[in-house]
């Protein structure tokens, strides 16, 4: 039974998500909610939704329409005491703004109807390493409150048939002892769907703050879309300029090295990872790739686009190179992945000019559904 303050917190809730979703995209390009990230919780500002509270007068305040007084009487503050503000510093609480947690998971299935993102369907059979308790199968004994009601009715009624006790005129079956049936569980395999997601960044001089924040803020909604459709992952994070060397998260968003760029090194150190810890048949593997565009030559160039067609995509299910929009870098290498891959289905490229254009960029890469 449902209570009728449990149906207003149910609507209340109701609301609250709408509200979310009408200013998910605000959301998702501002980098204020990876600050707000509990384990698996956000806390999400809502300053738009009010509160419904009750307000209580202060006593002997007088009545309306009551009482003794003649017409003129001001009843309580009012006029012109009333209106006018004071300069003194107050002592009440002030207004603030409604910070609302929501799931990581219902974040990302909000995330999912506004982006319009299809259901990755993993690929491989999983690695079954988990059970679940399913209470599939029938004993004889057991607790009370496990039962099986048609199974116990079922089995005194031929017992009843069987020995010439049952009447129909008088339909009374009652089930003795040996009569009753109860549920009992039995551990089931469940496969679990692995995935490693592989981040390579520039971090060579033309890669300042502002692109690293870009950087940071998509990479947190590609990790919530991830993490809700696979059981188990795991990231790595791999910087480079002109050397290339894996780091942990923290590294990875605050580094900035100023020599020359040289991408072939961090796709070099991504091969070696994928085939001593990540083999394919198991895991599904994704790799995002963000920088500003320079390259050191053509020839690095060339070696980047061999080590992509004949070692990264037949073991990866999807490789998004990002590039984010800088004063300094020159943009070229997006050009020759497009050119080099017109028509490879593992690869997607995205342009990001700026945090408004990370919207745009998170359904580039996740739209494939892969």
């Amino acid at each position: 039974m449902i209570h009728k303050i449990e149906r207003d917190y149910y609507r209340f809730k109701d609301i609250i998500k709408g509200r979310i979703k009408q200013n998910l995209k605000k959301y998702i390009t501002k980098g204020e909610l990876i600050g707000a990230q509990g384990k698996n919780l956000i806390s999400i500002p809502l300053p738009q939704v009010d509160i419904p509270k009750f307000r209580y007068g202060q006593e002997q305040m007088g009545g309306v329409g009551q009482g003794e007084g003649k017409v003129g009487t001001v009843l309580g503050k009012g006029g012109q005491e009333a209106q006018e503000g004071t300069s003194q510093a107050g002592n009440m609480p002030g207004e603030h703004a409604l910070e609302v947690e929501v799931s990581l998971e219902e974040l990302a299935n909000m995330m999912a109807e506004e982006l319009d993102l299809p259901r990755i369907q993993p690929k491989g059979h999983g690695v079954v390493s988990t059970s679940a308790n399913r209470y599939s199968t029938i004993r004889t004994s057991g607790t009370e409150s496990l039962r099986h009601f048609k199974r116990t009715y079922k089995e005194a009624l031929k017992r009843q048939i069987a020995h010439g006790e049952y009447n129909p005129d008088d339909p009374n079956v009652v089930p003795i002892k040996r009569d009753k049936r109860y549920r009992f569980w039995k551990p089931t395999p469940r496969p679990e769907y692995n995935a490693a997601i592989i981040y390579i960044m520039d971090v060579s001089g033309s890669m300042g703050d502002e692109q690293k924040e870009i950087v940071r803020i998509e990479s947190f909604w590609i990790d919530t879309w991830l993490r809700s459709q696979y059981d188990n992952i795991t990231c790595r994070y791999i910087i480079h300029d002109a050397q290339a060397k894996e780091v942990d998260q923290n590294t990875f968003y605050h580094t900035r090295e100023s020599g020359g760029t040289l991408i072939s090194s961090a796709y070099k150190m991504a091969k070696t990872l994928i085939d001593t810890e990540y083999p394919s048949e198991d895991w599904n593997i994704y790799l995002f790739h963000f920088s500003d565009g320079d390259n050191w030559s053509g020839e690095d160039t060339k070696l980047c686009i061999d080590l992509l067609k004949y070692h990264l995509f037949p073991r990866a299910n999807l490789f998004c190179y990002g590039q984010v929009e800088s004063r300094y870098g020159s943009g070229q290498f997006i050009k020759d992945l497009r050119e080099a891959f017109p028509q490879e289905e593992k690869i997607v490229t995205s342009k990001i000019d700026d945090k408004d254009a990370i919207y745009k960029s998170i359904k580039e890469f996740l739209g494939k559904g892969r």
